[in-house]
């Protein structure tokens, strides 16, 4: 995987960084489509803002008065000042690039970073649920995400199965276009997002506020904490961080809601732990439990939302490291056995969440997050999106977009072949980064021809896209004696450090 190349040596006066012009795209491009997005989203914005009891309170009279309410995108008082506090903290990142040089220069940007994503997502959020704790569940929130999670927490801590229960006595019958309401008999996403959140909202209703984006920001936030362990220098983390919290189609996605980031997050915290494992690895420790933890969170991920499946055959990789480096299918079906030993923590807790419901009504699970997701059924879900479906719905090739059409075809023409492509390639250079780009290319063929190819997704894919480049490169080395021969002379505790290849991790 190429990666971006840092100059050796003294720095050139005055040479500008990378990380800052990436910085500048993402925020002024974030800007633009999230102001563009209440706009279109959003009609009442600016009167809901100054009648807020908490933020019409945050300007003066004379502030008020001077705004007006007819102002530029997003319009209200309360964005506004937030797009020019992010604008003037980009501009401070800027200069602290040119001006600065060494550990200042670092640390004065993780701040100016910090402060930018606080301005240009996580306030811009609570700006929301505070908008939406005034006028309603069904207001300033998306409706997946949100409100239909929320009702499931409900179901759940009522003992009822959020699969088996409609959503038509919910907010969610108030929310978006009638004729395009499919999800009000039906809950497509996996057990992990209402179980894991249901401590937190029965926190938040004893308190008397929750919304489920709380749980989405705090997700974020530990992720973005992690996310610089995955890279190697000082420039690559801050670009993944800002990559990862910046990319416009994934900020919008947590300001309004969407659960992308859920998932995401858990399969970060898994990458992170095994990352880890690695590492000890190459020091020559055994170190049996930051795989189990990896293993685990990768379980829960799967545990959340069927996009996370996606990620096992490199996932699978990752976990038996030299045993698949630089070998072929033979050495693949050779490693299964350690595989399946890695992998049983993501499998039995995998099982532990999804068991219980298949046990309790199956078909429901399986009408709820599959059926309804390939448009069969009275109330299937629709074709949507950005992809290829396009064009069947322009030739004709159904009637109108809640019509079956055999996607499958497509899905099994292009992921097949994609994905057994993309695991010899991965065979040959076994990294982090080679999983997740991979990961992020095989979500995107298979969804570009599948039903529904939604604009959230591609924040999802960008953001592991963004790993894949950014991530430092240190594969398994297949060099040297077996792992099965290293294992037997190795001192108890302890394993021979795997060789480093030249150039890593540069």
């Amino acid at each position: 995987m190429s990666q971006p190349t840092e100059t050796k040596g003294p720095a050139r006066q005055g040479l500008p960084g990378w990380d800052a012009l990436l910085l500048a795209l993402l925020v002024i491009a974030l800007l633009q489509i999230t102001g563009l997005a209440e706009a279109a989203a959003l009609p009442n914005r600016v009167q809901d803002v100054w009648q807020h009891p908490l933020l019409g309170r945050l300007l003066p009279e004379a502030g008020k008065q001077a705004m007006g309410e007819i102002g530029p995108r997003p319009g209200d008082p309360v964005g506004l000042l937030l797009h020019a506090l992010t604008l003037g903290f980009l501009l401070g990142y800027l200069v602290v690039d040119l001006a600065a040089r060494g550990r200042v220069q670092v640390r004065l940007k993780w701040m100016l970073l910090v402060a930018i994503l606080a301005t240009a997502v996580f306030l811009p959020t609570g700006k929301l649920i505070a908008l939406r704790a005034a006028h309603g569940p069904a207001s300033y929130t998306h409706d997946g995400g949100v409100i239909q999670t929320e009702a499931a927490i409900t179901y759940f801590w009522q003992g009822k199965n959020p699969y088996r229960e409609d959503y038509v006595e919910t907010p969610m019958a108030e929310w978006g276009f009638s004729q395009y309401r499919t999800a009000l008999y039906h809950y497509p996403y996996l057990p992990w997002t209402f179980i894991f959140s249901t401590p937190f909202a029965a926190l938040g209703w004893a308190v008397g506020l929750y919304d489920q984006r709380l749980v989405y920001l705090a997700l974020l936030a530990l992720a973005l904490a992690l996310a610089p362990r995955l890279a190697s220098t000082p420039r690559r983390q801050l670009a993944l961080v800002a990559l990862l919290g910046l990319n416009p189609m994934m900020a919008l996605d947590v300001i309004f809601g969407q659960n992308d980031v859920f998932v995401l997050s858990w399969l970060l915290f898994s990458l992170v732990a095994w990352h880890r494992w690695q590492e000890r690895q190459r020091a020559g420790v055994h170190a049996p439990g930051l795989v189990a933890l990896s293993a685990i969170l990768f379980g829960l991920a799967c545990a959340s939302k069927p996009t996370a499946w996606f990620m096992a055959p490199f996932y699978g990789l990752l976990l038996v490291g030299p045993e698949v480096t630089g070998g072929g299918w033979r050495e693949v079906l050779r490693a299964i056995p350690t595989l399946l030993r890695r992998a049983a923590p993501a499998l039995a807790i995998f099982g532990l969440l999804i068991v219980p419901y298949l046990a309790w009504d199956a078909a429901a699970l399986y009408d709820d997050v599959w059926r309804w997701s390939s448009g069969q059924g009275e109330t299937g879900y629709q074709i949507w999106g950005w992809g290829a479906s396009n064009f069947v719905l322009a030739l004709g090739l159904v009637p109108d977009r809640f019509a079956y059409w055999p996607f499958w075809i497509p899905e099994l023409l292009v992921a097949v072949p994609l994905l057994a492509w993309l695991i010899h390639r991965q065979l040959r250079d076994n990294t982090l980064a080679q999983g997740c780009w991979h990961y992020g290319l095989f979500l995107l063929g298979f969804f570009y021809v599948s039903r529904f190819l939604n604009e959230n997704y591609l924040g999802y894919i960008l953001a592991f896209l963004a790993v894949g480049i950014l991530a430092r490169e240190e594969p398994w080395m297949a060099a040297g004696p077996t792992p099965a021969k290293a294992r037997e002379t190795a001192p108890p505790g302890r394993i021979p450090p795997m060789p480093q290849r030249k150039g890593a991790g540069s």
